[in-house]
This record gives C-alpha cells, structure tokens and sequence, in this order.
C-alpha cells in the first residue's frame, strides 16, 4: 500500500518545475530613476547660493630706509683684527688661563708651557754672569795695584833709589792688568747676553695676549704637546684663536655688474641673520681691488657706525646699499601693503581683512590710514598685523561680514 505524499519526507525535497517567473524590471525605468537624481543634485547645486572669488594679498612688515635701497649684498661679519695665538717655544702645555669667550688685555698671560729645562739654562746663565763679574772685580783690583806699584817705582826712580828697568817692568805689569781688565770686562756682556737669551726663552713659554680682545677658539688644552709650525702628529701649534671686537666689519660681494653703484663712504642698512629685529647702521669703509673670477663678485668692506655687543664673529649678514643717509626713524618697521587693495567705503580707506571661521572665509572691512610710499607698497596703520590676508581690488558687492572663497584653492 502506498504511504501519502504528505508522509513521505523525501516528497519535500523535490524541486517544483514550472510555475511563473519573476518579472523583470524595464530598463528605461533604471535609468529614468538615475537621471531624476542627478536632475536634482544639480537643481540643489544651482540653487545653492556661489561664493565670489577674490585674490588676496599678505600685510607686510618693512622700514622707510627701504625705499632709498640702491642695492642688496650678502656677506658675513669677520674680525679685522684676529689672531691663533701661539708660541716660539714647544713644549708641554702645563697652564691655560682662558676658555671661550674669556677677555684679555694686551700682555695678559694666556698659558705657560713646561719651562723648566729653560729656567735652568736661565739660573746657569745667571751664574755665569756672577762668576764673570767676580773675576772683573778682581781684574780691577789687580790693576790698581799695578797702577799704584808704577807709580812708586817712578818715584824711586826719580829719586835714583831703583833702575830704570824696574819702572819698565811696574809700567808693563800694569797693561798685563788693563788687558785683564778689558777681558774680565768682555767676560761680563757675553755672560749677561747669555742671561738674557735664556730669559728670551722662558719668556717664549709664557704666551700672552697680542692685543685687547676676546678668546674665540680654545685650540689645546693642559697636557698637549705644543710645536709651533710643525704639523707633527700629536702635536698643536696655536693654543687660542682670539679676535678684536672692536674691529668687526662685513664681508659682502657685490657682483661686478653692479659695482658702479657702491662708492667709498656710501651709507648702508645691515641686518643680520641672527638679529633680523635690529637694524645696524653703516657705511663702505673699503672695495677691495680685485674680482673673484669664480664668482664674478667683489668684495666690500662694510664698518658699523655702532657696534653691538651681540655682534659676533662669522654672523650671516645681509647689506642693504642705500642712496642717502637714514635716520633711527628711518628704521622703525612700518606695516605696508599693495595700493590696490585699499578702497573707500563712506569716505575712509578701509581694508577688507580674510578671516578663518567655523563657516569658511569671511570678510572683515578694517578702517586704516594711508602714510608714505615704501618702494610699491603703500605704508597703512589701524587695527591690523604684519601677515594679515586683504582682497586685492575688492569688488563694491563685498561688504562686511560677506563669505568668500580665496583664488587658487
């Protein structure tokens, strides 16, 4: 007997044939779908309301003197007046009384080499002047005994008490004793020029400042052989390096081409790497007479009218060749920035100042003054910075407050 259909758990597993088959979507409604989103995106798009693009320029920050630049130089301060302080003498460095920085005078002891084979040929040399000084003494002696034997002797003679040939023998007794005399003296100078030959050389091993300045490079230190031109390992030949502060100048090229707009004398603005907030007054003080073939360039000896402690050997510097002198107004900094950008909005010169917000770019209009002409920069003051970003020829539409978008982004 046959078991249902609904019994039978294999019947559940049999795969229905037939039936009706999925519809399929046209493809004409796909895309219709497709274009009414896109036709909206841009109906939202242009609905949106575009901010204006401007162009905007940097506040600057410059000085007065600029405008009467002629032309520009770089170079570097060095010291005029420097020296690597050694000695004549070699020997071990024992004493060292400077570092870097330290401040000398002229004559000032700097360091001490070993110096006791030469303190001792300087006591030998001191005995050899007390020994010949002894025997002049002597020599001296004797020839005043001869001398007053002479005499006598003549007196007798005169007198027919002795010969004659006893004065011949007391006269020649005496110039037996002046040439002592003479030799003893002889003796003595040599001696004492040996004295002070070796006084020389213990002066040799005490090295002293050559001049007032101050101590740039310490080169040795306690211990080390010193060997003055001598390129011996182990060896070292100046000890310091020191400089004149006092004769610091700037070093700069100016090219060939343009060496027909500096003049001896010719006023310069220098401003150094190290300070860019000072400006140092200055003038040409020498054009050395030669062209650097390599480079094409010539160099000019800037002097300060006023040096400044903070003024150190080998500083980067940068020159400013200018076509009159300038005065400390000259030099105070300035805010400038280009003409085109400020504009009259109810009769006053305003700026219109980007700013960074939440939103995007916004503008601000800030009121300002007008001052001078600084080369093709206009001098402006109010309630603005050095670095600040203004429209450059900003349309009348904009106004306060007003979103914008910056050119070039």
């Amino acid at each position: 007997m046959t078991e249902p259909a609904s019994s039978n758990p294999l019947a559940k597993l049999k795969i229905q044939r037939g039936g009706l088959a999925p519809k399929r979507r046209k493809p004409w409604v796909r895309w219709a779908v497709i274009g009414a989103i896109v036709i909206a995106v841009a109906f939202v798009f242009l609905a949106m309301p575009r901010k204006p693009e401007v162009q905007v320029v940097s506040v600057i920050t410059t000085t007065a003197s600029q405008q009467f630049a002629q032309l520009t130089a770089s170079g570097y301060v060095v010291a005029q007046r420097r020296a690597a302080v050694s000695s004549k003498a070699s020997g071990r460095l024992e004493y060292l009384a400077v570092a870097e920085g330290s401040r000398v005078k002229a004559g000032d002891l700097i360091a001490r080499l070993d110096a006791r084979d030469v303190a001792a040929q300087l006591a030998g040399a001191k005995a050899a002047v007390n020994v010949s000084q002894a025997g002049l003494a002597s020599a001296e002696v004797e020839l005043k005994n001869a001398q007053a034997d002479y005499a006598r002797v003549q007196s007798l003679v005169k007198q027919n008490f002795v010969s004659a040939s006893a004065a011949d023998d007391a006269r020649a007794r005496v110039e037996r004793a002046q040439a002592a005399v003479a030799q003893a003296r002889a003796g003595v100078e040599n001696s004492r020029a040996g004295a002070n030959a070796a006084a020389v050389a213990k002066d040799f091993t005490e090295i002293r400042a050559p001049f007032d300045g101050v101590v740039l490079v310490k080169n040795a230190n306690v211990g080390d052989n010193i060997t003055p031109f001598s390129s011996a390992a182990g060896s070292l030949g100046a000890v310091v390096t020191m400089a004149d502060m006092s004769t610091l100048e700037v070093e700069a090229d100016v090219s060939e081409s343009s060496l027909a707009k500096v003049s001896i004398g010719m006023p310069v603005e220098i401003v150094l790497d190290a300070l860019p907030d000072t400006r140092f007054k200055g003038s040409v003080a020498r054009i050395v007479p030669t062209v650097d073939r390599a480079k094409a360039t010539v160099m000019t000896k800037i002097k300060f009218d006023k040096l400044d402690a903070r003024i150190l050997p080998e500083m980067s510097a940068k020159v400013t060749f200018l076509s009159k002198p300038i005065t400390d107004a000259d030099q105070k900094p300035v805010l400038a920035v280009n003409p085109a950008a400020i504009v009259e909005r109810e009769g006053k010169p305003v700026l219109l100042r980007v700013n960074k917000t939440d939103k995007g770019e916004t503008l601000e209009l800030v009121p300002v003054q007008r001052g001078g002409t600084v080369g093709e920069s206009v001098t402006v003051t109010g309630e603005i910075k050095s670095g600040d970003r203004v429209v450059l020829r900003p349309d009348a539409k904009l106004a306060n407050g007003s979103a914008v978008r910056v050119a070039g982004r």
